[in-house]
């Protein structure tokens, strides 16, 4: 993996792989158990996998160290890469993403806004190729929830092609 320090914003963790995938550290998680010697730490990482061209995918991986950890959340990201719907540079339409007590809502913006969104979903937009969009979440703010929310908002999404063919309209 080589260093990306093209796009980035505000000195986060973003690497460029082979096959133009960029991952995303979004959190590091420390757990602890008490043992007879003392405290023993263990390692958790939530990962954003995508190719900024429509395909998105995040991955959760625990270790005994950081970095291993992170490179299983990057291969479980892989695995659970998903396409994603686009329309231009933002999305089709306005959406909904629930996961646990979190829901994300996602709406299009035109050219020039920019991905408006909070540091933990927006890794999530911009890897998945979104450049303009408004988002909003509501409860809880927890990283894991909001992601899986994001995530499930973001395959929701249809072109208005498919809605018709799926009603029997003919869409000109």
């Amino acid at each position: 993996m080589a260093f990306n320090r093209g796009p980035g914003r505000r000195g986060r963790e973003e690497f460029a792989e082979e096959g133009g995938l960029e991952d995303n550290v979004v959190q590091i998680y420390r757990c602890s158990k008490v043992v007879k010697g003392g405290r023993r730490f263990s390692f958790a990482a939530l990962v954003v996998v995508g190719d900024r061209n429509g395909n998105v995918g995040i991955g959760y991986g625990k270790a005994k160290e950081v970095p291993v950890a992170v490179e299983k959340g990057i291969a479980d990201a892989k695995k659970s890469m998903k396409p994603i719907r686009l329309k231009g540079q933002s999305i089709p339409h306005k959406v909904v993403g629930r996961h646990g007590a979190s829901s994300v809502v996602l709406v299009p913006a035109s050219d020039g806004t920019g991905v408006i969104a909070g540091k933990k979903l927006r890794p999530l937009l911009e890897l998945a190729g979104i450049h303009n969009v408004l988002t909003k979440a509501y409860g809880s703010t927890s990283a894991k929830n909001l992601l899986k929310a994001g995530l499930n908002a973001l395959k929701q999404l249809r072109s208005a092609e498919e809605i018709a063919s799926l009603r029997g309209v003919i869409f000109s």
